[in-house]
């Protein structure tokens, strides 16, 4: 079975894998086409990743993808406030996939400064590199990949935080799990050329719901806070769209 283009509401563009190992195809296809387009256009491209397990396959993939990765900047949508060797850390999961062998291990990739002293000025100090790596004001992505959690956050803007709601800085600080975590704002996730959602598992139909649901408030879903100027995609597997179907 194909990939299946679904209907979604404006703003919106749903795709469904046919199953799980699909999806990272078509994630790291998206992504490769991202950045070649972009390079294209540009000297550099600039592209933020989501942090997680859904990704990995994909960015194993990527990372065997024969692109002119040195002219590449891989920045991280979020950061969980932990050493970049610890098992949780967004940072290594990136470099023992994209960058673990292969072409993308020329990538030249910029994690979130957790040797900071505190959360505090790690923001601040990523803050300061998006300015000097991606251009505008917002600073602008050439592509974003965003996952979607179970409780309706994207990147590290958990409801009923305050992160979600910052919108005078690039940073912020995100408290989600019992970690505080380093997240870009809603007003550079909006930014992007091209914002993707990786949604994967049964777990987060209600979510994907909520996300396509016009009415929903941004406060229980602070991923409907991303509205760039073009249609999000959104990459699902079966088991996630299960109920989009009908």
């Amino acid at each position: 079975m194909p990939s299946v283009t679904l209907p979604a509401p404006a703003g919106y563009r749903l795709l469904m894998a046919e199953s799980s190992e699909d999806l990272s195809r078509l994630c790291a296809e998206t992504l490769a086409s991202a950045i070649d387009l972009a390079l294209a256009q540009r000297d550099r491209a600039q592209i933020a990743l989501a942090g997680g397990e859904t990704p990995r396959p994909a960015y194993r993939r990527l990372g065997q993808e024969h692109l002119p990765w040195n002219r590449v900047d891989v920045l991280l949508g979020d950061e969980r406030w932990v050493s970049d060797t610890d098992p949780s850390s967004n940072a290594r999961m990136v470099r023992e996939t994209l960058m673990a062998d292969g072409p993308g291990s020329a990538a030249c990739f910029h994690p979130v400064p957790t040797d900071q002293p505190s959360p505090v000025e790690g923001a601040s100090a990523y803050a300061e590199l998006l300015e000097q790596l991606c251009p505008g004001n917002p600073p602008q992505f050439d592509l974003i990949l965003l996952g979607l959690g179970d409780d309706g956050h994207t990147a590290s803007l958990f409801p009923g935080t305050a992160a979600p709601a910052v919108a005078d800085r690039w940073t912020t600080i995100g408290e989600g799990k019992g970690l505080p975590r380093v997240t870009l704002t809603a007003p550079v996730l909006s930014a992007a050329r091209q914002v993707v959602f990786l949604v994967s598992g049964a777990g987060k139909r209600t979510a994907l719901a909520r996300l396509l649901d016009p009415a929903e408030s941004t406060e229980r879903t602070p991923a409907r806070l991303v509205r760039p100027h073009s249609d999000v995609l959104i990459l699902v597997d079966p088991e996630a769209g299960a109920d989009l179907r009908s």
